[in-house]
């Protein structure tokens, strides 16, 4: 059984390196615990996908839902404070200095320099939940019409959800009625 301090250890160690928060720790928490067979893929991407749909911050809800796989209502608590405790004291630390460094130029070339990684830490998790998947081709339908709308269209994410959850809700009632 996983203990409680290995569970603090690999959040903290998430939340202490992963910039950005949210999206781009989903490629630090994969290897984190999908490569120590804590979560198969398929759990992994149930996890997403409920932290993803759920009211509040992201990277806190990969913690609880996955501290809760792990050890119920005691391993939410323990992955939880463990992913926002580093992050919480590096701002408490930047905001001391930063101000001193706001305008120096090696400072505002580093922060320009990460914006790639970033992307980088974003697109990699998406396309490997992509590929694990193994979605028809109606799926991907939908997924290229949703970027299409949501980049080009500039349609709201929110009427795409709406949308999608009145078709699931109606296929579901037309196959049962079947």
């Amino acid at each position: 059984m996983i203990s409680y301090w290995q569970i603090f250890r690999v959040f903290a160690k998430i939340g202490a390196f992963t910039i950005g928060g949210g999206i781009p720790m989903i490629a630090a928490i994969k290897s984190e615990l999908v490569e120590r067979k804590w979560l198969t893929d398929e759990d992994f991407i149930d996890i997403i996908t409920l932290a993803q749909t759920a009211p509040g911050l992201f990277a806190v809800n990969i913690s609880i839902l996955t501290g809760h796989r792990l050890r119920g209502t005691k391993g939410s608590v323990v992955a939880t404070i463990a992913s926002c405790l580093p992050p919480f004291l590096i701002i408490l630390l930047v905001a001391m200095f930063f101000t001193a460094f706001q305008e120096n130029e090696y400072v505002i070339r580093a922060f320009k320099g990460i914006r790639p990684v970033v992307v980088a830490l974003i697109g990699v998790p998406m396309l490997d939940m992509l590929k694990a998947t193994k979605m028809k081709w109606w799926s991907w339908i939908i997924v290229l019409g949703s970027m299409t709308l949501v980049c080009f269209l500039k349609v709201s994410p929110i009427y795409i959800l709406i949308c999608v959850i009145v078709m699931a809700v109606f296929i579901s009632w037309y196959k049962g009625k079947k």
